[in-house]
């Protein structure tokens, strides 16, 4: 038991696969996904996406390949990412083939919509043969109609059903290197379904609310709905389904997973929602200072208060904090400790130096330590 057990979170435990180079599963830190929404055939416009979807920190990448064209223009994509790229099929096996082919590290397929069992075992050997995973998608949207027959809806047996006839045709042809996703709209389906099935298999899980919604309402749900399934331990890959652009997702992804303490990456922003006590503009100078920050990958804790109601004690928490004072001039705290002053007009400038310097100074720590294991 750790020194605050009420932030203890004890992780289902399943066995682990491989995405290309990134463990998913088992002991290895929770992955956080997106998708392309560029037309796949445009290379040079889902390179570009990829590239700024890896700058927000995403582990896994998904291209959607409806077509031969898709798959062919595929081969350039794989070669071109820093991530493992996840191929997304859904009925033409020759597409899971083709894409197997072309390098990509996951396929998402349901087995049993692509045909026979001779089908499904040709996008095994073909998996087997590029050493691809496959992800299993089962959506409460496109259920078997057998299955809705026999329910009368999609609810969460149902879709734990699907998911179990899906592995039991990989499992036939002697595949285990899958992952399988639950996903629904609905919060309350999503996350029953995901308890469900969590206790049935002992494979990785892929967390996700299904068309969510916008940034704010998706978001929103997501946090609901992953958040409550991450907490309970269950989930070792997600992916936040926005309509927005698909590094939004990261970055929300990356939001609910530093909530929870399970994963850190880049500045973790403390912020009060201001009030007529604040020294300066919270809200203009939080945006302002998320937007500049967005670049850094260091994990470090930043606090901006308006006064000094709050602020010295959140100050004394993180890394480096501002509170607001009078007649312009704020206090600066350096690692819980008051430091010194800044002007209003020099302050976002000033907390965007402090926070380079401070994170630069960690990974410089960092890369000693790491020398330093690297040589005894």
């Amino acid at each position: 038991m750790s020194v605050r057990p009420w932030r203890d979170i004890h992780r289902r435990q399943s066995r682990q696969i491989m995405v290309g180079n990134v463990p998913v599963g088992g002991d290895a830190p929770v992955t956080v996904q997106t998708m392309t929404n560029t037309l796949t055939t445009d290379v040079k416009a889902t390179i570009d996406q990829i590239r700024r979807c890896e700058e927000a920190g995403a582990d896994i990448i998904r291209v959607s390949c409806p077509d031969e064209e898709s798959t062919a223009a595929l081969k350039q994509i794989v070669r071109a990412a820093r991530v493992p790229i996840v191929a997304d099929i859904h009925f033409h096996y020759k597409r899971a083939l083709e894409a197997a082919d072309a390098g990509a590290a996951c396929l998402r397929i349901n087995p049993g919509n692509i045909g026979s069992a001779a089908r499904v075992q040709e996008v095994v050997n073909a998996a087997k043969a590029n050493n691809c995973a496959i992800r299993i998608g089962v959506n409460a949207g496109s259920l078997e109609k057998d299955l809705l027959e026999k329910y009368g809806e999609p609810c969460p047996e149902a879709l734990v059903e699907s998911a179990l006839d899906h592995i039991k045709l990989l499992q036939d042809a002697d595949f285990h290197e899958y992952k399988v996703a639950v996903k629904a709209s609905d919060v309350f389906l999503a996350v029953a379904a995901y308890q469900q099935l969590s206790e049935a298999v002992d494979c990785p899980l892929h967390l996700g609310i299904t068309e969510a919604g916008g940034l704010i309402g998706g978001t929103v749900k997501s946090a609901i709905g992953m958040g409550s399934l991450l907490w309970y331990g269950i989930g070792d890959t997600i992916r936040v389904s926005l309509s927005a652009e698909p590094e939004e997702e990261v970055r929300v992804g990356y939001e609910i997973l530093k909530s929870l303490g399970i994963r850190t990456r880049g500045v973790r922003v403390v912020s009060c929602p201001s009030c007529a006590r604040q020294g300066f503009d919270v809200i203009r100078t939080v945006e302002k200072l998320e937007e500049r920050l967005k670049h850094i990958s260091t994990p470090l804790s930043l606090s901006v208060l308006g006064c000094v109601v709050n602020g010295p004690g959140e100050a004394r928490e993180t890394d480096i904090g501002v509170t607001g004072g009078g007649n312009g001039k704020h206090m600066i705290y350096l690692s819980g400790v008051t430091d010194h002053t800044i002007a209003d007009e020099d302050m976002v400038d000033h907390v965007v130096k402090l926070v380079e310097a401070k994170a630069a100074e960690l990974e410089a720590h960092k890369a000693a330590a790491e020398q330093a294991v690297a040589a005894e």
